[in-house]
């Protein structure tokens, strides 16, 4: 999201807003709210961006560190692991090289019989605990062995807490002890003192050559740690700060969740140095084989990313598909390329590691004339059962944005989003002829595909004759801002994707659709047909549907291509022979 769309006003107050969406999976975090709001002290709009950049920053920075305050990858949790291990035999060499020899013992009580005399009760105490210590360090390690190992077989893990705690500061973390990633931290650390503890006991046999004979116990596999501030994450928060190609806010969450499902096979910890063809081809070989709907399955519920793939080779869910493993690389790979901008790296890894996809698209076709002749006299159109079965008959009447975004699209050509977000507003008079108007202005949360997908639509004289200026007139009378106010935007910031969904149901229910071929952009299609049916080329009517190709005649002059009397002409000159819809008139 660019800045300019995070800075606003707000209730009607003269100063400028810095305004953040939380991300989705921090939702929770930040006790259920959506956004974070703070006043630029400033009526200036100029002056507002200037000031926002730091507050949107640190705000990223805090969305980074709440992210990595929630989960610890395997990466994680194999260096804590290993690193305790190291911790605990190197202690315990040091103990016997600090432990005192017979000649040392010698001499200590030669000091204690000078300083306290040969047959005093507290020279004795003292010797013996300085002679003792060897022994009862060992009998020590024997009682806390065979607890660990009790521990350890029923699943307990309460004797490493406190150990748990110290790795959790160290790495800032705070995970819920009912959690996988806990456990499986808590039983490692668990299993890497028992190691230790059996170091021990050879060594007091004499044995110095034993290594880990536990799997789990074993060195991490890049052996390097990134310094505070420099993890892939936190650059992460950088590049989406700048935004350096200013894409939409659902794009950089998009490349988020790869970045982070990347590091979570990786490891929180892992310089950015260490992204490399290596790394992403055996993460790539992962999402390959990684279940649809996964963090939505139970089955997988607090597995690792690793751990819900080798789960599912025996649950056998379906697979991603190879455009979803393309859109995770996309992801990881624009954030690549600002790596190499910022020299972090010297190439982007993920060059050359994308899917062949078939290229035939997939094909959408137009309504023919009987097929929106049975559309527009099915129940969702002149009378439902109810709300949630609009394929049944009955005198329940839907006219919110189910009913109106076909009519709309069937007559304007815009895209579904484009309708579903518009304002009372943007439908509007505007040299003496009713026009939609599609834009990002007005809402920070509206958008459009492309800058040209920013245009004038003047409203089809049908549409009027539906009911729809009628309909505009009522939301503005009853205060409402947006002219479709129960369309909602998905879990992706999506708007209409869940209607679209709704709708292709719908089509299969009345009998209109038997697998792929007809959705709501089939109207799209259909519009398009009905202009060159009226003998316009594709160039002259680019400018209503929003495609326009940049030219260099197009960089000349200040006024848009196509004048309003030729937009006019050209939607009423969009009709679809054979079709009455009579039955629609308000």
């Amino acid at each position: 999201m660019g800045i300019a769309t995070n800075v606003c006003r707000r209730n009607g107050s003269s100063n400028y807003y810095a305004r953040i969406s939380i991300p989705l999976d921090l939702i929770d975090a930040f006790d259920g709210k959506k956004e974070r709001w703070k006043s630029l002290g400033t009526p200036s709009g100029k002056e507002a961006k200037r000031l926002a950049r730091p507050v949107l920053d640190a705000w990223e920075r805090e969305f980074a560190l709440v992210r990595a305050r929630q989960t610890l990858s395997e990466q994680d949790i194999q260096e804590a692991v290993w690193q305790r291990y190291v911790e605990l035999t190197d202690a315990d060499e040091e103990f016997r090289r600090s432990s005192p020899t017979d000649e040392d013992l010698d001499l200590v009580w030669a000091e204690l019989e000078r300083e306290f005399g040969p047959n005093e009760i507290d020279a004795w105490r003292i010797y013996e605990i300085i002679r003792d210590r060897y022994d009862d360090r060992i009998k020590e390690n024997a009682k806390r062995s065979e607890s660990l190992r009790y521990e350890t077989a029923r699943g307990e893990t309460r004797l490493v807490a406190d150990e748990v705690r110290r790795v959790f500061r160290a790495r800032g973390v705070d995970l819920p002890r009912t959690g996988a990633d806990y456990r499986r931290l808590a039983q490692g650390l668990q299993r890497a003192e028992l190691e230790a503890l059996l170091r021990s006991e050879e060594r007091s046999r004499g044995n110095w050559a034993g290594g880990p004979r536990d799997k789990l116990i074993r060195p991490p596999t890049t052996g390097l740690t990134a310094p505070p501030g420099e993890t892939v994450m936190d650059l992460f928060a950088t590049y989406a700060a700048e935004n350096p190609k200013g894409v939409k806010q659902n794009t950089l969450d998009q490349s988020r969740l790869a970045v982070e499902s990347f590091v979570s096979v990786c490891g929180t910890r892992t310089p950015v140095g260490k992204i490399d063809k290596k790394a992403v081809r055996a993460w790539k070989a992962l999402l390959m084989r990684y279940p649809v709907k996964a963090t939505e399955t139970a089955a997988f519920r607090g597995m690792s990313f690793k751990e819900i793939v080798a789960a599912n080779e025996k649950i056998g869910k379906p697979k991603i598909s190879s455009r979803t493993v393309n859109r995770y690389l996309s992801g990881l790979g624009a954030f690549c390329d600002w790596l190499v901008d910022h020299d972090w790296l010297d190439a982007n890894p993920s060059k050359g590691m994308y899917i062949r996809l078939d290229k035939t698209k997939r094909a959408i076709k137009p309504f023919s004339p009987e097929e929106l002749r049975i559309l527009f006299g099915s129940p969702l159109f002149i009378g439902c059962a109810s709300d949630e079965t609009m394929h049944a008959p009955g005198d329940h009447l839907i006219r919110d944005h189910r009913y109106w975004l076909p009519l709309v699209m069937l007559y304007s050509g815009a895209r579904p989003a484009e309708v579903a977000q518009l304002l009372v507003d943007d439908v509007r008079e505007m040299h003496g002829h009713w026009i939609i108007h599609v834009t990002e202005e007005g809402d920070s949360t509206k958008s459009v595909k492309t800058k040209g997908s920013q245009r004038v639509v003047p409203v089809h004289p049908e549409l009027e004759r539906f009911g729809f200026l009628a309909y505009c007139k009522v939301m503005k009378e009853r205060g409402q801002k947006r002219l479709f106010p129960d369309a909602e935007r998905n879990a992706r910031g999506q708007m209409a994707a869940k209607f679209s969904r709704e709708f292709g149901r719908y089509l299969e229910r009345i009998g209109l659709k038997d697998g792929r071929g007809l959705s709501l952009y089939s109207f799209r299609h259909g519009f398009v047909d009905a202009l060159r049916r009226a003998e316009y080329l594709d160039e002259q009517f680019g400018i209503l549907i929003g495609h326009t190709k940049h030219t260099t005649t197009g960089q000349y002059g200040s006024l848009p291509q196509g004048m309003l009397r030729q937009r006019v002409e050209m939607i009423r000159a969009v009709n679809y022979p054979g079709l009455d819809l009579s039955q629609l008139m308000a």
